[in-house]
């Protein structure tokens, strides 16, 4: 199915990202999904990973801690609890982002819990270049 949809990715702090693209795809909870213009109404949750967007033929990847995805045919939003744009995410951001997911897996007090720091924690060190 050929088109765009609205994609845009907002933040506690503003709006990330605000465009027209060709296909997003979506780092899920119960896996990694592709939107595509008229793609099925979903509801979701995020977990830690990459958001990759492809828009006009130029692709950029976000990197989301946690958050929501609601898609229907016309329209994707995520909302993102963090997001960072890959290309722009420097060796510091990542090294605090890491030391902060180590104590939250260390804190996890349930399977879930434990199972989303664990998920960050791997996806931050994949990031950096080191073996998860």
């Amino acid at each position: 199915m050929a088109g765009t949809f609205r994609f845009e990715l907002v933040s506690p702090e503003r709006v990330l990202m605000s465009v027209d693209a060709d296909q997003v795809v979506v780092p899920g909870s119960e896996g990694d999904f592709a939107v595509l213009a008229g793609h099925a109404p979903v509801i979701s949750t995020l977990r830690p990973g990459v958001i990759d967007v492809t828009a006009g033929g130029v692709r950029k990847r976000l990197f989301v801690k946690s958050g929501f995805v609601e898609v229907d045919p016309s329209r994707l939003t995520i909302l993102a609890e963090k997001a960072y744009d890959v290309d722009e995410l420097s060796g510091a951001t990542i090294s605090d982002e890491l030391k902060s997911a180590e104590a939250e897996l260390a804190a996890a007090k349930d399977d879930s819990a434990k199972r989303m720091a664990d998920t960050l924690v791997g996806e931050l060190k994949r990031l950096s270049g080191r073996a998860a």
